[in-house]
Parts: structure tokens; sequence; C-alpha cells
């Protein structure tokens, strides 16, 4: 048995490991080592009810007083971690080199940025509380014009919270139709006429050539001659995972901490969370997903692991899920969608904001979309879980419509 664990990254992911390690009788130190100067925080409402002003900081904590003595955990802020060498199973820390008995990793993905940006104000990315704040304090300043760069959920869930409090916003997509690389084109449309019967401008199908302004951001000029004013640049470009630091550690990088099936990087030390990418047992790959649900399951499976021998680890293969709030919409995915897959609108009620779509692939269920439709979304998650065919659910969808 450890004598203690340590955590990188005051992440979801790892205050869910340190909840599991103590549920589960550990009782050895945990040390929780984060980079920012926040105590662990829930990132999802920084894009909606905390970037719309209607949440407190304090509210978005993963950690009170009163928990962090409970787990009796040792908690350390600013405390960036720069190295990892499994050999002699040390940690490079801010102050110094420590060593650990085993280690978690959940060091998450940081946001891509646009080149050449550095310089201009006006200019966020979305990833951090103090991005959201930030954001925050610009959309207050006045009446800003607000591009955003990218027309992934991200993206879009920045735009409808500025579209819902009354500014000017336009979405700059490079694809034809927003999140089509996802969900395909038919129900990319669906989230377009989401925002453009709200009061978002799309420019889709073209990409940024260039930020205009010296100092502080003044436009967007795009690929086709289009100059649109900007007061404030948000980019939503997709994440890194942020394994810069383990480069020379001794474990596989590969977009991602490569784990086995259980999340075991290697001995003693397990990946949970945006970081990490893990051989998914149901989809025959590895894969790494950028999800809150599956940074809170991966984060406690992760922490059991090292409690388990060879013998009782078990394989870490959930059905993914996801969701977004988007104006008066919840967006919920469960499963894995691609753009080639066979595709079944079950439900279709626009006056009603409610839609429901399948997809299929080799004569499997493999994901299913929902808006305002919850109940759909986990029967034919429960359907995936099962390992359904396609015909089953089709036969299902017929029962329900």
């Amino acid at each position: 048995m450890h004598s203690s664990i340590t955590i990188v990254g005051a992440s979801l992911a790892g205050v869910r490991a340190a909840e599991a390690l103590r549920s589960e009788g550990f009782k050895g130190n945990i040390k929780l080592l984060g980079d920012e100067a926040h105590i662990a925080y829930d990132r999802p409402p920084l894009s909606k009810s905390f970037l719309e002003g209607e949440m407190t900081s304090e509210k978005l904590s993963l950690l009170t007083t009163e928990k962090i003595n409970e787990l009796e955990l040792e908690i350390r802020i600013d405390s960036r971690v720069s190295s990892l060498d499994i050999e002699s199973r040390t940690l490079e820390v801010k102050g110094g080199v420590e060593e650990f008995d085993a280690l978690i990793i959940a060091t998450g993905a940081r946001a891509r940025k646009l080149p050449n940006t550095e310089k201009i104000s006006g200019i966020h990315t979305l990833r951090s509380l103090d991005d959201s704040i930030k954001i925050r304090d610009s959309f207050k300043s006045g009446n800003p014009k607000v591009v955003v760069v990218g027309g992934g959920f991200i993206g879009c869930e920045v735009a409808a919270t500025a579209s819902a409090l009354g500014i000017e916003v336009t979405i700059v997509e490079s694809q034809e139709v927003p999140l089509s690389h996802v969900l395909g084109e038919e129900a990319g449309k669906v989230i377009s006429e989401l925002h453009t019967n709200n009061g978002v401008q799309l420019k889709c199908g073209v990409e940024v050539q260039e930020i205009r302004g010296d100092s502080q951001v003044e436009g967007v000029l795009l690929g086709d001659g289009t100059l649109l004013e900007a007061d404030l640049v948000i980019v939503g470009i997709g994440a890194v995972p942020n394994t810069e630091w383990l480069e020379n550690s001794g474990l596989t990088i590969e977009n991602g901490v490569c784990c086995d099936q259980t999340c075991l990087a290697a001995p003693n030390i397990v990946a949970a969370g945006d970081v990490a990418r893990w051989y998914h047992r149901g989809y025959g790959k590895s894969i790494r997903l950028e999800h809150w649900d599956n940074a809170a399951e991966q984060g406690k499976h992760a922490a059991l692991r090292l409690l388990q021998t060879e013998a009782e680890a078990q394989p870490y293969a959930p059905i993914p899920w996801f969701w977004s709030d988007q104006f008066d919409r919840k967006i919920q995915l469960a499963g894995i969608s691609d753009p080639e897959d066979d595709f079944e609108v079950i439900v279709d009620s626009p006056e009603e904001g409610r839609y429901t779509a399948i997809y299929g692939n080799e004569g499997r269920l493999k994901a299913v979309l929902g808006i305002n439709r919850p109940r759909h979304v986990m029967q034919f998650k429960s359907l995936m879980e099962n390992k359904a065919s396609w015909k089953e659910a089709l036969d299902f969808a017929r029962e329900i419509k």
C-alpha cells in the first residue's frame, strides 16, 4: 500500500481522485498541487452563468475549507510542476525537487491561441477563472462588438451568453456549418439556426486572415476580404493537453499521456481527465476526452487503480456524455458521433425547442444527440451500454416517436 499519493493538477479530475481515495479508505497523505492562484473550481459555468454575472467565484469552488479538512488534503496553489522523472520518482516543483510514492496526473488542457496576437489587448481564450473574469469585465464595459473565432461548443456558449446580454456578436467558423465535424451538417444546422434566431451573426466557411489593431484589437480580417469591427475577440479553436512538463519523464506522450485500459501510464502512475489518452476497450482504440463527466469519473477510476493489484484492476470504458447550455436549450451528446455515421432524426420540434437524433456505424448505435430531450439521451445511452444494434435503436426510436 502506498504511504502517500501526489496529485498534479488542482482540477475536477484531481479533486474527484482525492475524494475517491478517502472513500476507499486510503489513510496516507494526499498532496494536491495546482499551478493557478485559485483553489480547484468548476469550469462549465465559466462560459455560461459565471460569465453572465449570475454566479460568484465562491460558488465555483470544488473544495470548501470544511471539505479540505474532511479529506485531510495537503493543498498547494501556485505550485507549478515543471518536470517528472519516473525512474527516481521525483517531481520538480516550484521551489525544489520532491519525491513521490504514487502519482495522479490531472493537469488538463489549455486553450489553443491565435498566432502572433500576444501583444494585442482585447483578445482572449476561455479556459480559466481569470480568463472568464477578464471577458466578463469586458462585456460590462460599454457595449462592445464581439467576434468569436471558432464555432465549436465553447465558442457557441460564449456567443449565446454575449447575445443574451444584448451584446453584438459574430461567430467566425472555418467550416461551412458550425459543429459539423462532430455532429454532421444536418444537426449542425439546427445549432446554427438557434444562434441566428437569437441575433448571433454567423460567418462560416472562411478563415481568419489577420487581427487588426496595434496595441488594442480593432477588427478581424477574414479570408474573403470581410473586415469585422471588434472591440473584443474570443478565441475558441480547441485545446492542447498540458504535457510539456512530461517530455523527458519516460512516459509515452502522444496528444496526451498514454495509458492502458485501466488508466495506468507507468507503475504507480495514472492519468485522468483532459490530459489522459487511454485505450477504450469498447471503441477498440485510444481516445482522449475533454468532457466534464469524463474528468469526474476518470479521476475516481484512476485513483482507485493505484490501490488495486493487476488482477483487481478494471478497464475504464464508459459511454462518453457531454452537455452544452446555449440560450434556453440544453444540448446533450452521449457516445462518439462522426459526420460519416448513419444518421436518423427521431424528434424535430423547433417550436418546442426539442430535437433528438441518433448515429450508427457498422451496424451499431454509436451516439445520440438531444436538445431539451434528456430522457431520450439517457435511454439511448443505456442502449449503447448494452451494445445495441442500429436496428434495435431504430426499433426503439419508432416506439418513442
